[in-house]
C-alpha cells in the first residue's frame, strides 16, 4: 500500500544572501491554486524584532544565586546539627549589626546591589540584539532580519556609485543612517544631492522595517 509523504510544515532559520537571516513559523500547508480559485496575496507585515536569549548573564545570575543559598543552606545544616555557625556568618552578622545605615561601605554596597538589580531589569525589558535590523516580510509567519553591518556595506556601496565619491562610510543608528562621503571631482552640493537619492532607493531596496531617517555629509578630499 503507497503511503503519501507530506513535506514538513514547519522550517527554522533559513539562511539568505546578505546578511538576511528568516524563520518561517509553521503553517498547515497550502493547497496550490486552481483557475476557479486564484492566489491570494496577504498584506505586507512587518518583522517583530528579536530578543536576545541573554544566556550570559541568566547564568552568571542562576551560578552567583546558587553559589549563595547552597553555601548559607550548608551553615544552616551544620548549626541545625549542633555545630557553631562559620566564622565568615558570624562576622557579618556582628557588621551589620554594629555599622550604621549612613556608613560608607553600607551605602557602596547597597548602591551596587542597586546597580545590578536595575541592569538585570533592563535587560529583562529590551530586547538587545541591536546589530539585527527586523525587515518587512511578505506573510505574518515569517520574520526576517538584516545584519546591521550588512546593511551599512549595502548603504556604502550605493553611495559609491555615485560619480564623483572616492570614498564613503555608513553608520545606522537606532533611528538615523549617517553617511559620509569624500568627494574628488564635481561640486559637493551636486554630489550630495545625487548621494542622498541613491541612498534613499538603497533604503527602500533594503525593506527595513523602521525606516531610519538619514543624514549626508560630504566633504571636498584633499589633494
Amino acid at each position: 500500500m503507497e503511503r503519501d509523504h507530506h513535506p514538513s510544515a514547519e522550517k527554522d532559520r533559513v539562511p539568505a544572501a546578505d546578511g538576511v537571516t528568516s524563520r518561517t513559523v509553521g503553517l498547515p500547508t497550502e493547497q496550490p491554486p486552481t483557475a476557479e480559485q486564484p492566489p491570494t496575496t496577504g498584506p505586507q507585515s512587518i518583522s517583530r524584532r528579536l530578543w536576545s536569549e541573554r544566556r550570559i548573564p541568566a547564568a552568571l545570575t542562576a551560578l552567583a544565586v546558587a553559589v549563595a543559598a547552597g553555601t548559607l543552606l550548608v551553615d544552616v545544616i551544620r548549626v541545625r546539627a549542633g555545630q557553631p555557625a562559620a566564622a565568615w556568618r558570624r562576622h557579618l552578622a556582628d557588621e551589620l549589626a554594629s555599622r550604621p545605615l549612613d556608613d560608607t561601605f553600607i551605602q557602596a554596597g547597597g548602591a551596587v546591589l542597586a546597580a545590578l538589580g536595575l541592569w538585570l531589569i533592563v535587560l529583562a525589558l529590551t530586547p538587545g540584539l541591536r546589530h539585527r535590523l527586523p525587515l518587512k516580510t511578505p506573510g505574518a509567519q515569517m520574520h526576517a532580519v538584516l545584519d546591521r553591518k550588512a546593511a551599512e556595506l549595502r548603504m556604502r556601496d550605493a553611495a559609491m556609485r555615485v560619480p564623483g565619491v572616492s570614498a564613503a562610510r555608513v553608520r545606522f543608528s537606532r533611528k538615523r543612517a549617517t553617511a559620509r562621503a569624500d568627494v574628488r571631482f564635481r561640486a559637493p552640493a551636486d554630489v550630495r544631492a545625487d548621494v542622498r537619492t541613491s541612498l534613499l532607493e538603497e533604503l527602500d531596496r533594503l525593506a527595513l522595517a523602521h525606516r531610519p531617517s538619514l543624514r549626508v555629509r560630504v566633504r571636498p578630499r584633499r589633494p
